[in-house]
């Protein structure tokens, strides 16, 4: 694999959407949560989609029960609560695992790509990648940094 555009992942809906969908954009790849402390930033998120997505920007939100339990829902109640709570329209995926030996591919990729302050493994929710248009990892950011504060960064890839 060569970029993130050669990975699949299945919608909330259940629908497999090639990656490939967002050859050339740049791209916000994050573990989310319903229920953890860091979960008001997905009105962060969804305001940088709102604002960068016309210019060739997307956030996309992966779902992920590993830390404290705190995305236990089905997909329809996630995509309801992050609908009714956070007004979220950007693409939202699957319930996944982001560590450990069922760790979806992309994920893997995504470490691989870029290390954290504890190596490879990802130490919680929220955890975001940062990726320009040619589909390559340029950026990795710990949850407690907040999407408002990766707007330079944003810009200076579109």
């Amino acid at each position: 694999m060569t970029s993130v555009y050669d990975f699949n992942a299945l919608s909330l809906g259940g629908e497999e959407i090639p990656l490939s969908r967002f050859q050339g954009q740049v791209l916000l790849i994050v573990n989310t949560a319903s229920a953890c402390g860091f979960t008001p930033q997905y009105r962060g998120l969804e305001a940088l989609y709102r604002s960068f997505g016309p210019r060739g920007f997307s956030v996309l939100g992966f779902p992920c029960n590993q830390f404290g339990g705190q995305e236990p829902g089905a997909a329809a109640q996630i995509e309801q609560f992050c609908s009714d709570t956070y007004g979220v329209s950007f693409p939202m995926f699957a319930k996944i695992e982001v560590n450990g030996a069922n760790a979806h591919p992309l994920f893997r990729y995504l470490k691989e790509q870029k290390s954290g302050v504890l190596g490879s493994t990802i130490k919680w929710n929220f955890t975001k990648f940062l990726v320009d248009r040619s589909g390559k990892v340029v950026g990795r950011h710990a949850p407690t940094t907040k999407p408002e504060a990766l707007t330079k960064d944003i810009e200076g890839l579109l």
